[in-house]
């Protein structure tokens, strides 16, 4: 089951702490700062069962997705650099 979210904002928080850890940018801040939220919940729907248990932001899942193959991450480096690299919390919205 999908319950579309509204397309998420960067924390205030996020933001300043990437804009003082990489004040020249990355490729991740150009990416959430020039194009947006590149993946709506809503274009997801037609994947998801009408019951069943909540499913993750399938937009930020599949951000993720290509954000991994941009950079020749592992499934594991991936997940890492979800929890640990603000440039990545800021191109997610988190």
């Amino acid at each position: 089951m999908l319950c579309p979210q509204d397309p998420p904002i960067v924390p205030e928080e996020t933001c300043r702490v990437a804009r003082a850890a990489f004040p020249k940018g990355t490729l991740c801040l150009r990416i959430a700062d020039v194009l947006g939220p590149l993946y709506q919940d809503s274009q997801f729907m037609a994947l998801f069962p009408r019951r069943g248990q909540p499913a993750e932001a399938p937009g930020r899942l599949a951000l993720a997705v290509v954000l991994q193959f941009m950079e020749n991450l592992s499934d594991r480096e991936a997940a890492d650099a979800v929890r640990g690299r603000i440039d990545w919390k800021y191109a997610l919205c988190v």
